[in-house]
């Protein structure tokens, strides 16, 4: 006897397919051509293949012949929409009608056999893909090869080289491994290519404080050199790059932390309420100064050109091997600091480091590559070289815009160095 299927998967099975037809429906409205599928053919193939499978759901006889005969009165007819097409002079070669009532088809099978999120989410994707073409194939033409190519070399690297590293120490002078290394290198390079991508392909960043946000996933360090520069020459408000630069440290103490959770979750627990705090401080002035500071005169009736996206792509291969390279070198020097001078060390390291990319340091302490320090110990280390980051950021701050246009800014990130260095004292027993 068949088993009866449950209710709740009979109703899911209904309502994606009625929706994958809705969405099909929608979209070729505008045609003339009729096409297979719909509001009414997608249930049924779904309901088709369902049954067929609860035949057999074993070996998939029934289920397999449904397909076949699918696939043949499939063929037939996207043999004749070729032909169609060509006689108009422009062939009809897409997939896509073919491949949804494939998706209707299986629909059924998987509906009932596998958990819900995988029917909602593959029907769900569907849809998106369908409705989303144009935006798609714009995004498409975008994309500059040479993009695609980096991507191509970091998931290669990422998806062959990661796996084959050890993951045990090479040498005794630090507790790193290679997988260690190159798993810190994915994680940054993966954040800060979301931010890149969105600066560069998403129209809403180049206007607002969007640039700033992401700008702080990508290098709170860049994006303060930026606005700074941005603001000195006169065609951005005051007020915007004011607010700006403090926004992208306000978000990169959320960056350091989400880093650190990957890697280390007792160590995030202990960073969670002094970064957050630090970061709420920077949200709450950045809005203050734009909300309340007076914008430039001269640059309120200047036109804005569009704000540049950054200039390298942090997928390119020199970029992460420069990455790798620094990160193997922070290693080397907080365990032989660690061993030399201690916990007193390692905070004049944290910082030293400062003065150039934190997140080797970081990540280095997260993955335990400061031998005999307790939690607090890294935490305090953390915050010492945010703060001193703050105090270089807010040099370039004052120094690239002349002073004056960002000298709210450069207040604000040295009272948040100095936020950091009181919250590390009582954390690290300085």
């Amino acid at each position: 006897m068949i088993p009866a299927p449950p209710v709740t998967s009979v109703a899911l099975l209904l309502g994606l397919s009625l929706f994958l037809g809705l969405a099909f429906e929608d979209f070729f409205a505008h045609s003339d051509t009729k096409r297979p599928g719909g509001i009414r053919t997608f249930p049924m193939l779904a309901v088709a293949g369902g049954m067929l499978y609860l035949f057999d759901p074993t070996h998939f006889i029934p289920f397999t012949g449904g397909l076949l005969v699918l696939g043949a009165w499939l063929a037939i007819f996207y043999n004749r929409h070729v032909r169609d097409g060509e006689e108009q002079g422009e062939p009809n070669v897409g997939l896509v009608i073919p491949v949804l009532n494939v998706h209707a088809y299986l629909l059924g099978a998987i509906t009932l056999a596998l958990p819900p999120w995988v029917a909602v989410g593959t029907t769900v994707t569907a849809v998106l893909l369908l409705t989303g073409r144009e935006k798609l194939h714009a995004l498409a033409r975008r994309v500059e090869v040479k993009e695609i190519v980096t991507a191509g070399q970091f998931l290669i690297l990422t998806g062959i080289i990661l796996p084959l590293l050890p993951n045990e120490p090479v040498t005794s002078l630090t507790k790193i491994t290679p997988h260690q290394a190159w798993l810190a290198l994915v994680v940054v390079s993966s954040l800060s290519y979301v931010s890149y991508l969105a600066q560069r392909y998403w129209a809403a960043a180049a206007g607002g404080l969007w640039m700033a946000a992401l700008g702080g996933l990508y290098s709170s360090t860049a994006t303060t050199v930026v606005l700074a520069r941005q603001a000195q020459s006169g065609w951005v408000m005051r007020r915007n790059a004011q607010a700006g630069i403090t926004l992208a440290t306000a978000i990169m103490y959320l960056r350091i932390l989400l880093v650190v959770a990957v890697f280390n979750l007792t160590l995030a627990r202990a960073l969670v309420l002094p970064l957050c705090a630090l970061s709420l401080a920077g949200l709450i002035v950045s809005f203050l100064q734009f909300r309340f500071a007076q914008p430039d005169v001269h640059a309120a009736k200047a036109k804005a050109p569009a704000v540049q996206p950054p200039a390298g792509n942090p997928l390119e291969l020199v970029p992460a091997a420069l990455f790798a390279a620094l990160f193997i070198l922070v290693s080397l020097v907080s365990e032989w600091t660690t061993s030399e001078f201690g916990i007193s060390g390692i905070y004049s390291l944290a910082a030293v480091v400062g003065i150039t990319d934190i997140d080797p340091f970081v990540l280095n302490l997260a993955q335990g590559g400061a031998s005999g320090m307790s939690v607090s110990a890294l935490a305090a280390a953390i915050l010492i070289a945010a703060s001193s980051n703050n105090i270089l950021k807010a040099i370039y701050a004052a120094s690239f815009a002349g002073g004056r246009v960002t000298a709210a800014s450069a207040a604000a990130l040295v009272a948040l160095a100095v936020a950091g260095v009181a919250i590390a004292i009582p954390i690290g027993g300085l």
